[in-house]
C-alpha cells in the first residue's frame, strides 16, 4: 500500500482505538524518509511530524509546506537547540533542566514560547532516557516552571521497554498516566495547557490509547520500515 492508504488505515484503526473524548493526534514520524514522501502524507492530510535528528529536520524543513507542526522527538544536545528553535512547534524529548533552561534562552532570543514535553524514564531499559518520576513531582513541586518564561510545560512523553511482553508494556503507559493525572492536580499545573500524554508508536500505539494516550508517534505503519 502508499502512504495515502496507509494514513487512512491508521486513522480508522485511531479512532477505533480512542477510549475518550477527545482524538488521539498522529504524529507521523518521517526520521530517515525523504521530503518527497512526507509531502505525500502532507497531500494526504497529515500535518504533524516528527523528527530525531537536527540535521535532518534543518534540511527538511525548508523545502516542505509552512503549516507543517514539526515536531522532535529524539535526544537534543544544548548546543542543538538554536537550530530549530525558530519553526520547531513542540520538542517532546526534554529530559534535563539544562535542555529546559538551553529552550528557554533559544525561544526568547527568538521571540516566541516553545511548547515541551517532559520525557519520563519509564523503561526498564537503561538506553531510555528521562525525568524520574520523583524528579518531575520536585520540578512542579517546587516551582520550577516559573523560570521557564519562553516554554510552556504541555505535558509528559515516554517510551515504554522494548519486549513482546504486552503486559510489561501496559504496567509502564499506566504509571506515566498515573503521574500525569497526579502532575495535574497541583495548583501550579495549567491543566488547560498541562493536557497531552505522548505515549504509543507502531508496535504498541492500541495499547497506549487504552492508557489514555494523546499523542501517538508512529513512523513505519506509514512510511515502511527502513
Amino acid at each position: 500500500m502508499n502512504i495515502r492508504d496507509n494514513l487512512l488505515r491508521l486513522q480508522a484503526s485511531l479512532a477505533d482505538a480512542t477510549r475518550h473524548d477527545l482524538p488521539v493526534q498522529l504524529v507521523a514520524v518521517s526520521k530517515f524518509h525523504s521530503s518527497t514522501q512526507i509531502r505525500e502524507a502532507y497531500d494526504a492530510g497529515q500535518r504533524l511530524f516528527g523528527e530525531n535528528r537536527v540535521q535532518e529536520l534543518i534540511a527538511k524543513q525548508p523545502n516542505l509546506p509552512a503549516d507543517i507542526e514539526w515536531h522532535f522527538i529524539g535526544t537534543l544536545q544544548t548546543n542543538k537547540v538554536k537550530y530549530i528553535a525558530p519553526f520547531v512547534s513542540m520538542i517532546q524529548s526534554v529530559d534535563t533542566i539544562k535542555l529546559m533552561h538551553e529552550i528557554n534562552r533559544q525561544a526568547e532570543k527568538c521571540n516566541r514560547t516553545i511548547r515541551v514535553l517532559l520525557e519520563v524514564h519509564i523503561a526498564g531499559e537503561e538506553s531510555k532516557h528521562g525525568f524520574s518520576p520523583d524528579e518531575c513531582r520536585s520540578f512542579f513541586s517546587e516551582g520550577l516552571p516559573a523560570q521557564f518564561r519562553h516554554v510552556q510545560i504541555c505535558g509528559l512523553m515516554g517510551m515504554a521497554t522494548f519486549t513482546d511482553d504486552v503486559e510489561v508494556v501496559r504496567r509502564e503507559f499506566r504509571n506515566l498516566r498515573r503521574l500525569f493525572d497526579e502532575l495535574g492536580l497541583l495548583p501550579a499545573i495549567d491543566k488547560s495547557l498541562f493536557c497531552e500524554l505522548s505515549i504509543g508508536m507502531s508496535d504498541d500505539y492500541k495499547i497506549a490509547i487504552e492508557e489514555g494516550s494523546t499523542m501517538v508517534r508512529i513512523g513505519s505503519a506509514i512510511f515502511g520500515v527502513r
